[in-house]
């Protein structure tokens, strides 16, 4: 990695700046800004996409494929305001290096490298509409590399698999509209209480009786909230929940489960359920050729081989368009205490992690001739 190690100062600032100015989706004004400055800074033509995304291309001198990279650039809402908790400062990072990396060395550079600053990867998902809007035609994409920082796994690993890699997931929200009575005369009302009580059993049954034992899949209800006082029937009850999968044909039969299960209670209780299934992201689901390229140019001792992941990702949409790989780049350190998961308040990691993803990076554009 001795080649990159000059990048390692601007990799840490990129960081420190775009840490600093955590933005969610679809509002990453600064974020995009301060990606843009860089780019003009180094010369790089790019184009802008729904207002805060930035893609572009570094042109190679005899192309025969067109390769990109996507970083997501949001990130979370939290209690105390917004806040990269998600690694996505880091993805930044990692994906300015490589471009810095390649306009550095564009001399031996013989294909074209696209990338994509994708906003609202954590909502609303802004790879479907640069899907849509046409950014993979636009730039004749062959095929797309991505990753993700993973503290559950240690630093100076990888965690990859071919085929379905990370979940598709759903959002299930059930209104019961029953009717009120006093506690005292429970025969004068329908308890919205029983009935979603019952609902959530019902639904446990989906994944124990209507799906193969050897296929993944989860129906979880996080939340629910009914009732007034303790001495009367609720009239209302909401349960609020996650569906999760890897084959689309699985998905499709919970949902398929959760509308029959909802219009049994309906009929038995005689009351009104209001259902609503919002579909998120698809499966990740890693090319095999891709995969087993990312298997030549990693060390086999830093490898992990990891089974599914219930977590969901947008990158899946780009995959359903061109071949894609996707991959865990691990930053679990226990001496330095970077040790919390995704999302956490205190999660953090090593800068050095940057170092990897770019030589994983390069050593794949030279393993497919992309670079001299």
């Amino acid at each position: 990695m001795r080649d990159i190690e000059y990048l390692f100062d601007q990799l840490k600032n990129h960081r420190c700046e775009l840490h600093n100015i955590g933005e969610v989706g679809r509002k990453e004004y600064k974020t995009s800004q301060y990606i843009r400055d860089y780019l003009d800074k180094l010369g790089i033509e790019y184009k802008v996409y729904l207002e805060t995304g930035t893609v572009g291309v570094i042109k190679g001198h005899n192309p025969k494929k067109t390769i990109a990279f996507r970083s997501d650039i949001d990130a979370l809402s939290t209690d105390k305001g917004v806040e990269h908790l998600c690694g996505h400062d880091g993805h930044m990072s990692i994906l300015l290096g490589l471009i810095e990396y390649l306009n550095d060395t564009k001399d031996s550079l013989n294909d074209n490298i696209v990338f994509i600053f994708q906003p609202a990867e954590e909502a609303p998902g802004g790879a479907e509409e640069l899907v849509k809007l046409g950014v993979l035609k636009d730039y004749d994409v062959d095929e797309i590399y991505g990753l993700h920082i993973y503290p559950e796994i240690p630093e100076g690993y990888v965690g990859v698999r071919d085929g379905y890699f990370l979940a598709q997931a759903g959002e299930v929200d059930i209104d019961v509209v029953a009717k009120s009575a006093h506690g005292a005369m429970p025969q004068n009302g329908i308890d919205a209480i029983v009935i979603a009580s019952n609902i959530i059993n019902s639904l446990q049954t989906i994944v124990s009786r209507n799906i193969s034992p050897i296929d993944n899949a989860v129906v979880t209800i996080g939340k629910m909230t009914s009732g007034t006082v303790r001495n009367i029937i609720a009239e209302n009850a909401r349960l609020e929940g996650t569906i999760r999968t890897f084959n689309p044909k699985t998905y499709e039969l919970m949902k398929k489960r959760i509308k029959e299960i909802i219009l049994g209670y309906e009929q038995v209780y005689d009351c009104k359920i209001n259902l609503e299934i919002r579909d998120f992201y698809p499966s990740v689901n890693n090319d095999k050729r891709l995969y087993d390229e990312f298997l030549n140019i990693v060390e086999s001792d830093k490898i992990i081989r990891l089974d599914p992941l219930m977590v969901s990702e947008d990158f899946s949409y780009y995959q359903k368009e061109v071949p894609g790989l996707f991959f865990m780049l691990g930053s679990r350190n226990e001496e330095k205490g970077y040790i919390n998961g995704l999302h956490n308040a205190k999660f953090n990691f090593d800068e050095n992690i940057f170092l990897n993803a770019l030589d994983i990076y390069i050593k794949l554009l030279k393993y497919k001739n992309s670079i001299d």
